[in-house]
């Protein structure tokens, strides 16, 4: 087109005029021209009725910002070389980029009246969605975004993002939608950030991204999350149904097609870690199949209440014999922790690195701050809730290694635990792991009973069998004898005390105490009170080995 005919065009056209360039290529320059053609008289903003821009080429800036589109405007296959400058522009009735190739974006403030669609959209660096408001239906299907797409503060009636390809950022934080059911699937390489958003109606979100951030995410009815690779943050998440964080074992698909993760399957497995749930309402959470490990659990509400279902991962204690004090060798019985009594027995040891491994405690990220470190009334509080939740669940098994870590911090607390209490403690720990070590407490019993029979052998049992002997008178005129019976007492050992007879005597005297029951054999003074001391003790230990037993095969 010659000059002359553009200014020939451009003389034509005036503010709402339907316009058809498809196809056409663009200046920065030439495209100001035109806009400048469309403009308002009362507001001096470009007003377009009918657009049509598809397989149109805008090189340098495409300006369409505070741009009013009262009809259909289509940008289908559309390439922006520069910038696609779309702020606060108004689309009155359906708009279309589908297929449109950005260099950079913008549609800040942007309001889309009508039905809008990005299907298999490419932005190749950044694109800002910053408070639009999509009142129709939005589809960003199979787009695939590059760098940060943000949609912070934006309103979504209803949206799809099915198949879609965040870069390195999806932000999500404080948008509301309103009516949609499904958010994704999708796939991002590193972190999709839902801090304040708000879903109005039930959900399902499927998301396979390196982090998910929901801190403060406000669910006001049933949602699901369905995640892969994901570290999950869920603190102050306002949740007023039942919320499910499920981990999804295979790859999502769209249309049967699985979506690509290699952005993320070469540094992450694909497994969900839950990293907090502080400051929830965890009456209403349910996690399935996560990773626990570096979960936070203390401030949550109702913890007590919690579904924990399927195969979690809690964090294990350090593996191998340790040094404490860097001179008892200590080895650590296995058991299920969570991340406070890790923090605070990193900060108690006064551990200054992050240990590669699990041969030691796990540091807090505020590791030397000792405001920010839970202490073992906290700890304690945590686990004493969620042993409640688990033997509710009827799991406990499962329950008891919360016990054992309630008992641990009860028994390290030197604030909320009496000295005396925390002797006790400290006994029940070393004869049975709290009952829950029937090793231990059968370990103690052995060495009880061992002890018992050498004590007997050398002490308790008499060096003969005491004789009775009878004596009595004859009346000399004849008439009823009458005789006494005596017998000698017994006689403590002074030679061959260790020998097999002596053996079998104690050892039958050490059985019968496990069980209360008196031997019947006769004993010396010594070995009276060490057959009370045992009848005393050993039934004791039995006792806890078997509740150790049951405590682990219950179900």
């Amino acid at each position: 087109m010659t000059s002359a005919h553009r200014t020939a065009y451009l003389g034509t056209l005036s503010s709402g005029a339907d316009i058809d360039h498809r196809g056409t290529p663009f200046t920065h320059r030439l495209l100001t021209e035109l806009l400048n053609e469309l403009r308002d008289q009362t507001t001096s903003l470009p007003v377009i009725g009918r657009a049509l821009f598809d397989g149109a080429r805008f090189d340098g800036e495409a300006d369409f910002a505070d741009v009013t589109f009262t009809g259909p405007a289509e940008f289908d296959g559309a390439v922006f070389t520069d910038y696609g400058r779309f702020k606060a522009a108004r689309f009155e009735s359906t708009s279309s980029f589908a297929g449109a190739q950005f260099s950079e974006a913008s549609f800040e403030n942007a309001v889309f009246v009508g039905a809008t669609r990005f299907m298999h959209a490419k932005f190749q660096y950044d694109s800002r969605f910053m408070r639009a408001q999509f009142l129709g239906l939005a589809i960003f299907v199979m787009v695939r975004f590059g760098g940060v797409t943000s949609f912070e503060g934006s309103v979504f009636t209803e949206a799809r993002f099915s198949g879609t390809r965040f870069g390195n950022i999806a932000d999500f934080s404080n948008v509301t939608f309103t009516r949609t059911s499904v958010l994704g699937p999708f796939v991002c390489a590193n972190q999709v950030h839902l801090e304040g958003a708000v879903f109005e109606a039930p959900i399902t979100l499927e998301i396979a991204a390196a982090t998910v951030y929901c801190a403060g995410t406000r669910w006001e009815y049933r949602a699901e999350l369905r995640l892969r690779y994901a570290d999950l943050d869920l603190r102050y998440a306002v949740l007023a149904a039942p919320t499910a964080v499920t981990f999804h074992a295979v790859p999502f698909k769209y249309l049967s097609t699985p979506l690509p993760e290699e952005v993320l399957s070469g540094s992450h497995d694909p497994s969900v870690r839950v990293t907090s749930v502080q400051g929830v309402d965890a009456s209403f959470l349910v996690l399935t199949d996560t990773d626990l490990t570096h979960c936070l659990f203390a401030g949550a509400f109702h913890l007590d209440q919690i579904h924990i279902e399927g195969r979690n991962t809690f964090a294990p204690v350090p593996d191998g014999i340790q040094l404490r004090g860097h001179i008892w060798p200590v080895k650590w019985s296995k058991r299920r922790t969570i991340a406070e009594e890790h923090h605070w027995r990193a900060h108690a040891a006064g551990l200054s690195t992050q240990p590669s491994g699990t041969s030691r405690w796990q540091i807090s990220p505020h590791h030397g701050d000792p405001a920010r470190t839970p202490d073992p009334e906290d700890v304690s509080a945590v686990y004493r809730q969620l042993r409640k939740a688990f033997e509710d669940a009827k799991n406990e098994p499962g329950a008891a290694d919360f016990y054992y870590g309630e008992m641990e911090m009860r028994r390290h607390s030197r604030h909320s635990t009496p000295r005396g209490e925390r002797g006790l403690l400290h006994a029940y720990w070393f004869l049975s792991g709290y009952g829950l070590r029937a090793s231990r407490a059968a370990g103690w019993l052995l060495v009880a009973m061992a002890t018992t029979v050498l004590l007997l052998m050398g002490l308790g049992l008499p060096q003969n069998a005491p004789k009775q002997e009878a004596s009595g008178t004859v009346p000399a005129d004849g008439g009823q004898v009458s005789f006494t019976i005596d017998s000698d007492e017994p006689q403590n050992p002074t030679h061959d005390r260790f020998t097999g007879k002596r053996f079998e005597k104690a050892l039958n005297v050490t059985l019968n105490s496990v069980i209360f029951r008196s031997s019947g054999q006769d004993l010396t003074t010594a070995g009276t009170y060490i057959e009370m001391g045992s009848r005393l003790m050993e039934p004791v230990l039995l006792a806890l080995a078997v509740l150790a037993i049951r405590g682990r095969i219950k179900r």
